[in-house]
């Protein structure tokens, strides 16, 4: 799979997902712009930008406008930026749902929305991430399980809205991470059985790349063996 010269923008670039997604779209040629809501080093070989709040519309937009303004034009985008809380309802507040949907659905759709001017005429590639844990319900998941809900319902609507302009949007679906604070949470779990960032990251280049050309508005599981 190759990403050639292409200008990928990575949100929550400075994660450990954001890092390994960064790290396969240079291995496969790409240029990974890293976006982050808090300064700090990419993963080597990603081109570092200053910090920017992806809830906030108006500053998304400058973000990328000045990407755009530097690289000539934007070719992808994977909205990573997100974050998780389990919380049951009894014990738990608005804030919690109100927070999640901010980190996990307005900053895709700001993110997205910002990119939209920029891509070239011929298309490009959209990749978002949802949850396996979101198809469904779960014991203390509905804020996060409703917030990644919202990104699958955006990811099918965005490429509804999008296949005149040959942009394809799709989601991941992952389950378990294999990173250093789920294992922190979880320390009895078998994390052969998690899914590891690097092979996330690869399936992440698959849809931005040329390959994956024919698929756009799907919803892909990726679970590892759980």
């Amino acid at each position: 799979m190759s990403l050639e010269n292409q200008i990928i923008i990575v949100t929550g670039a400075l994660g450990t997902l954001g890092a390994a997604a960064c790290a396969a779209i240079v291995a496969a040629g790409g240029r990974a712009i890293a976006v982050d809501c808090v300064e700090g080093a990419p993963t080597t070989g990603a081109i570092a930008t200053p910090a920017c709040d992806l809830t906030n519309a108006s500053e998304t937009a400058a973000a990328f406008a000045a990407i755009q303004a530097e690289h000539g034009r934007i070719d992808g985008l994977v909205n990573i930026a997100g974050g998780f809380a389990w919380e049951p309802l009894a014990d738990g507040s608005i804030e919690t749902w109100d927070r999640l949907y901010q980190m996990n659905v307005r900053t895709a759709v700001n993110a997205s929305s910002a990119a939209l001017a920029y891509f070239p005429a011929e298309g490009g590639r959209i990749v978002n991430i949802g949850a396996a844990g979101a198809r469904k319900g779960d014991l203390g998941n509905a804020a996060y399980a409703a917030s990644k809900s919202g990104v699958h319902r955006l990811t099918e609507s965005l490429a509804a809205e999008l296949k005149p302009r040959n942009i394809g949007v799709n989601a991941v679906l992952p389950s378990i991470l294999d990173t250093a604070p789920n294992r922190l949470a979880m320390p009895d779990a078998d994390y052969s059985e998690w899914v590891a960032p690097a092979d996330l990251a690869n399936v992440i280049v698959f849809l931005l790349s040329p390959q994956a050309n024919a698929i756009t508005g799907a919803l892909l599981p990726v679970t590892g063996r759980l």
